[in-house]
Order: C-alpha cells, then sequence, then structure tokens
C-alpha cells in the first residue's frame, strides 16, 4: 500500500489531544481514590455535590451519566492520536508490514494485560475481556486496518459495525438470550459465556469491543481533521457538526433502542460519540486556539502515561499510598467527622496518583507499548 500523509497535514504535536487525554485519565483515577463515592454521602442529600456525585458513577442501566462517557472519551482519543503516530512512522521509511506488526503485537499486549487484571484479585486464571484495555485491543486493530481507507469507507465501517452489532442483538435467537434490553438475557450476556464460560459481571459484556470500535474509527478520522492544514474555524465546525449530528440520531434511536452502556446499544454509541466530538472541539478551541495552556499540563501529566497509571491503579496503587496517609490524615481529620476524613483522605489518594505521573514527566519516563 502507499503512502501515508495526506498532502497539506501539519505535523506539530496537539496540546489540545494531551489535554483531552489526560483529563479523562484524570478522571478515571479520581475514581481510584473514592473521592466520588464521598460526594454521594447521605449528608449532601438535595444539594448540587449529590447531583454532581451522581453524574460521577454509571446509570444502572438504561439512560446516560457524565461518567458514561469517559470510556467512550478514552476509545475516541487513542484513535485521534494515532494519524499522528503512524503518519511519522510512515514519513520515516516504516512499511505498511512494519506497523502492521507493531498493531498486532500492541493489540495482543493489551488484551493480555485486560484479560490478566481480572485474574489478579481471585489469585487464579479468569478469563474475562471486559475492561477498557481488552475493549480497546479489538478497537486499535479494528481502526488501524481502515487508516489507509477513505474516510467514506470509515464512517461506513463504523456504521456497520453498530448496525450489526445492533442486528444481532435483536434477532439473535438463543433459548433463554432473547431479550435484548434486558440485563444478562441478553446476546452479550451468551456471547460471555460462550466465550469464557461465564458472566462478565456487572452486565457487562465483552462484546462491547465490536461497537465502541466505532468510537476509535471517529477518533482516527478526528484526528486527520486535526492534521489538515484547513483553517481552525473549519475543524471546529466539523466537529461540533459531527458531535451533533451524533447527538441527534442517538437520542432519535432512543425511544426504540435504549441507551445502554453496558451493552453498547446503537443510540449509546451514538449519543457518546457526539459527546467525543464536541468535547474534543472545545479542547481544540480551549488550548491550541484560545492557548489557555498554562493549567493543561496539570491534566497532560497524567495522559502521558496512560497505561502505567491504569495498570498501577487496577493493582491497588490507590491502596498503597491511602495505607501511607491514612494514619496521618485520621490523626488530624478524624476528629472534624468521618466524612471530612474520608474526603480529605480520597483527595490526597488522587493527589498521589497525580504526583506519580508528575515524577515521571520530569524525568521523561513514558511507559508505552
Amino acid at each position: 500500500m502507499s503512502n501515508t500523509n495526506l498532502p497539506g497535514q501539519e505535523q506539530h504535536r496537539m496540546l489540545s489531544i494531551d489535554f483531552f487525554r489526560g483529563f479523562t485519565m484524570f478522571m478515571l483515577i479520581g475514581e481510584f481514590s473514592g473521592f466520588f463515592n464521598t460526594l454521594t454521602d447521605p449528608f449532601f442529600n438535595g444539594t448540587i455535590i449529590s447531583a454532581i456525585g451522581h453524574q460521577l458513577e454509571h446509570v444502572e442501566w438504561i439512560g446516560l451519566h457524565f461518567w458514561d462517557l469517559i470510556q467512550p472519551f478514552f476509545m475516541f482519543i487513542v484513535g485521534v492520536s494515532m494519524p499522528f503516530s503512524m503518519t511519522k512512522r510512515w514519513n520515516r521509511g516504516d512499511s505498511w508490514n512494519v506497523t502492521l506488526r507493531h498493531a498486532v503485537i500492541r493489540s495482543l499486549m493489551l488484551l493480555i494485560l485486560g484479560w490478566a487484571l481480572y485474574c489478579i484479585g481471585p489469585g487464579k486464571i479468569t478469563f474475562r475481556f471486559t475492561n477498557v484495555l481488552a475493549q480497546l485491543s479489538v478497537s486499535y486493530f479494528i481502526a488501524f486496518l481502515l487508516m489507509r481507507k477513505t474516510v467514506k469507507w470509515q464512517l461506513i465501517i463504523s456504521f456497520l459495525l453498530i448496525l450489526i452489532s445492533q442486528l444481532i442483538y435483536l434477532y439473535w435467537n438463543v433459548s433463554g438470550f432473547n431479550q435484548p434490553f434486558t440485563p444478562d438475557q441478553n446476546f452479550g450476556s451468551w456471547f460471555d459465556l460462550a466465550l469464557t464460560g461465564m458472566p462478565g459481571g456487572g452486565h457487562w459484556v465483552a462484546f462491547n469491543a465490536i461497537p465502541t470500535a466505532a468510537h476509535t474509527i471517529w477518533g482516527v478520522i478526528t484526528g486527520m481533521i486535526l492534521m489538515n492544514n484547513w483553517k481552525p474555524k473549519m475543524k471546529i465546525k466539523i466537529m461540533l457538526l459531527a458531535g451533533i449530528v451524533g447527538l441527534f440520531v442517538g437520542f432519535a434511536l432512543s425511544p426504540f433502542i435504549p441507551i445502554i452502556k453496558h451493552i453498547c446499544t446503537a443510540s449509546f454509541v451514538f449519543v457518546s460519540g457526539g459527546w467525543c466530538m464536541i468535547a474534543m472541539a472545545f479542547s481544540y478551541w480551549l488550548i491550541d486556539i484560545r492557548k489557555y495552556t498554562k493549567f493543561s499540563l496539570f491534566f497532560a501529566v497524567v495522559g502521558m502515561n496512560p497505561l502505567f497509571i491504569y495498570l498501577f491503579a487496577h493493582t491497588n496503587g490507590n491502596s498503597w499510598i491511602e495505607a501511607i496517609v491514612k494514619p496521618f490524615i485520621n490523626a488530624v481529620f478524624l476528629p472534624a467527622g468521618v466524612l471530612t476524613n474520608d474526603i480529605v483522605l480520597s483527595l490526597t489518594v488522587w493527589a498521589g496518583l497525580w504526583w506519580i505521573c508528575y515524577f515521571l514527566y520530569k524525568r521523561k519516563v513514558f511507559i508505552k507499548l
């Protein structure tokens, strides 16, 4: 296949991508700190703090909270970064086969790491593939294979992945699993049982990697838009228009196909994809156009080591930090009340996770696959 780089494309680093990725990862480590749980304490019932706290947890089944957008954000921003990194490799002389091998190895490593995380707790081999790394291993590889296709074909294939997935849910005829929008009674649940012999857990399903691949594909298209030497206003208009269309399509489908993140229904993929585009447009406007870059480093340092901090937090790194600081926090803040103590403790753990990323950033240590 011939090369790569379309005429007139920009190759400089875009700070808005670092900001977007960093914000997403910062929110993820915030969940591990336990801070979000303190916001839904009964003490805050009826206040805006409680409302914010509920937005920072997943919807139980049907509907959409802000927190339901974090994984799509992550899948999307990986896609946005791909044209920059791959075009750089192709322009320096790497062949398609070389980058294909890289993509295969990276996808396999992500899949193995995602699967291995489920084996740590029980201390035995547990086949589950529902976390973000396992999902990303599939969506990343699909998006890579489409990178040299035209935007038209990337869009067509992304829509086909959503359509086929939804049709399978609606019409897959397996006894006991014919209720497409019922927890644990749908095709995704059947697929997990067939694949691993056990349910995915929490109503999540491994098959989500197929429809959510659209997020990564749309991210690749967005990265190509950002690389182009069009005027910034044109780029923002395209991203905003695409985002609004995604919201319109998703909400228009929702009376017939409910918005359910746990099984990535078509309505959810379109709505969350729309928010991804709008969030990227805002980040680009704020960071690269308006040049509000001073505070962006705060988030960017987390996004520069996403794999490390995700694995660190998932392997109880937050608990290690908590064990160190808890005696001191308790001594000072416990007299003020359990809730106050929990808030300070969780914020301290969150700050500790951020500081580790900053420590690595200052020493130019970046762990990648």
